[in-house]
């Protein structure tokens, strides 16, 4: 172990020391940005090398996660408007994540598919199901793999499927408008029955959502990180973790 790696060991440790399960966050979300960057930033023509660089590194924060006292990770892996991106850029982006979904699905953690399944490629829609069906009954921490994804959507969704509900019991239109409130739609999530996120990490530098979790980032709390995905670090989440901690959150304004 060369003497900085000796020293971030060190600070990793200084850190961890002052954090209290008091202030851990119970959900955190994640929107892993900067591949791309990354990779053209080492001079690699092949941006999937970057892609493939992230899904490496997506194992290593589940376990920062679970070491933390975290209960629910969300990991924003491909939004709807990714699927645009042209077919030689998409295919081995898919391959990386039905690759890492298994991953997640075989080390046992519970994997939980949050997007809109119907706009992906068949084979990904079995993968993502078929790793939330083997792990269903898994223990523990709880990982939401954002495919497909896209905070408009999901809300469409959301209001979608509760029209179809109440008409299911032959609620008309009327009726329901007397009695919808927020709780009626956040039953109809994709995350459903799972707390907001407490605190939403986005990594590259970008200061922006960009449609992550909308309706459920509310009350969030944000920390924005200059790493690009593929370099960040324990240090960079246990910094999150700490500034999350020391903040006073205020449900309002």
């Amino acid at each position: 172990m060369g003497l900085r790696d000796l020293v971030y060991k060190l600070y990793e440790r200084r850190l961890e020391t002052r954090l209290s399960p008091d202030t851990t966050p119970r959900h955190i979300g994640v929107i892993l940005d900067g591949n791309r960057r990354w990779a053209r930033s080492m001079g690699l023509a092949d941006v999937a090398t970057g892609h493939q660089r992230g899904a490496d590194k997506i194992s290593e924060l589940v376990q920062w996660s679970k070491e933390t006292g975290v209960e629910v990770v969300t990991l924003w892996l491909l939004s709807t408007d990714n699927l645009s991106r042209p077919a030689e850029e998409l295919e081995p982006l898919l391959a990386i994540i039905e690759n890492t979904v298994e991953d997640l699905a075989g080390q046992g953690w519970r994997v939980q598919p949050v997007g809109a399944l119907d706009l992906l490629p068949d084979k990904t829609a079995r993968v993502l199901k078929h790793a939330a069906e083997s792990t269903s009954d898994a223990p523990g921490l709880i990982v939401n793999v954002a495919v497909g994804y896209g905070g408009r959507r999901e809300i469409a969704d959301a209001v979608r499927s509760l029209l179809h509900e109440h008409a299911s019991r032959g609620t008309s239109i009327e009726e329901l408008a007397e009695i919808l409130d927020v709780e009626h739609i956040a039953e109809h999530l994709y995350t459903r029955g799972q707390p907001d996120p407490d605190l939403v990490i986005r990594t590259s530098g970008e200061q922006r959502l960009s449609g992550f979790m909308l309706w459920q980032s509310a009350h969030s709390e944000f920390h924005f990180c200059e790493a690009f995905w593929p370099d960040f670090r324990k240090v960079d989440f246990l910094r999150a973790i700490r500034s999350y901690a020391a903040r006073h959150r205020r449900y309002g304004f």
